[in-house]
């Protein structure tokens, strides 16, 4: 396992941490090993709680820690997800002992994560103003320094490393979204599955967005394979998937999830454009840019779709609680610009080296 983002003493700690947890998804029974050899998990619990009280406690934590806490929390989380692969690999799904360390995790990065947005301010406000507002400026958004780095000066090599870390949730796009869409009917629950089916190619392989995704790996000769560069992705953007999972795999967040899901689709054609400009001054193939170019075209109007079909509609019913949906959408802002700037910063590594 390729683990060279570790290079002090205390980041050692971490590595076998992580590799003694990894070790611990495979056994046959996990509940049953870690009732019978408690002692066995004493090294790992210690360095998970340093771990927890330094990445939300510490003002400065190393994004070493942040990093081995999100890559735990997402191998918990992607067993939500059926890959294709052995069936034993998801033995432990349900295990208590996995459940007790990503609630650890959770609860102590969502509170750090709160910190970030003025709930109180969101209980006042109008909105469907306020949402309507928020994805105007969204939508056609004036360019940031990061969307003009991406746009006109990233290099081949960049890109190149842009796939790579845009793999990790290409390859299994919107299967959040199947998580929450089932259940009683209603128009917003229609208008949702339109959604996923469109991003699943109505069903057809080749016009999945993920197809699109694995065709541009393929046009550069790049692995296929999903989290074949696990080792490349920054923290920041396992915090955004992450995010997703938390949301959507607890019912109390729906209208959360419903804001960050609005934000997604409505921010994603002015983020691709950048992506798409750079593949186009390159010189790269059509299908070089496909996948960005299909979400273009296709989440104008999803994010039509988000808006009205689904958003407002919620607030006319859940009235009390509809704030929640601008903090779904104001999270969502914040962690996917962290997220892209991270990869920003690791496309710059990329390319200096």
């Amino acid at each position: 396992m390729n683990i060279s983002y570790f290079q002090t003493h205390t980041d050692i700690d971490l590595r076998e941490a992580e590799e003694t947890f990894t070790q611990l998804l495979q056994h046959d029974d996990l509940d049953q090993y870690v009732s019978n050899e408690p002692a066995c998990l004493e090294p790992f619990e210690h360095v998970l709680s340093s771990a927890i009280l330094e990445a939300y406690q510490d003002p400065s934590p190393s994004p070493n820690t942040q990093l081995f806490l999100q890559r735990i929390l997402y191998r918990i989380n992607r067993l939500k997800l059926f890959w294709y692969d052995d069936l034993e690999n998801y033995a432990n799904e349900n295990s208590a002992f996995l459940f007790s360390v990503r609630t650890k995790i959770d609860t102590a990065w969502q509170d750090w994560e709160a910190r970030n947005i003025d709930i109180p301010s969101l209980k006042n406000l109008d909105i469907k103003t306020a949402l309507r507002e928020r994805t105007a400026e969204d939508l056609d958004p004036e360019p940031s320094q990061t969307g003009l780095f991406f746009r006109n000066d990233m290099s081949q090599i960049g890109y190149r490393r842009l796939l790579a870390i845009a793999s990790l949730d290409g390859l299994v796009e919107a299967s959040q979204l199947s998580r929450v869409i089932g259940g009683v009917g209603n128009e917003v629950q229609a208008m949702l599955t339109k959604i996923l089916l469109e991003e699943y190619g109505g069903g057809r392989l080749a016009r999945k967005h993920s197809s699109f995704f694995s065709a541009m790996l393929t046009e550069f000769g790049m692995n296929t394979t999903p989290e074949a560069y696990f080792e490349t992705i920054p923290w920041e953007v396992l915090a955004n998937i992450n995010h997703s999972f938390t949301l959507c795999e607890r019912k109390r967040n729906f209208l959360r999830y419903i804001g960050s899901l609005l934000y997604f689709e409505i921010s994603v054609p002015a983020a691709f454009q950048n992506y798409k400009t750079a593949g186009e001054r390159l010189g790269f193939s059509e299908k070089a840019i496909g996948y960005w170019d299909v979400h273009i075209k296709e989440d104008l109007r999803h994010g039509q779709w988000m808006l009205n079909e689904v958003a407002l509609p919620l607030i006319n019913r859940y009235e009390d609680s509809a704030w929640e949906i601008v903090l779904g959408y104001d999270q969502q802002r914040f962690l996917s610009t962290r997220a892209s700037q991270a990869i920003a910063k690791s496309i710059q590594q990329a390319e200096n080296a």
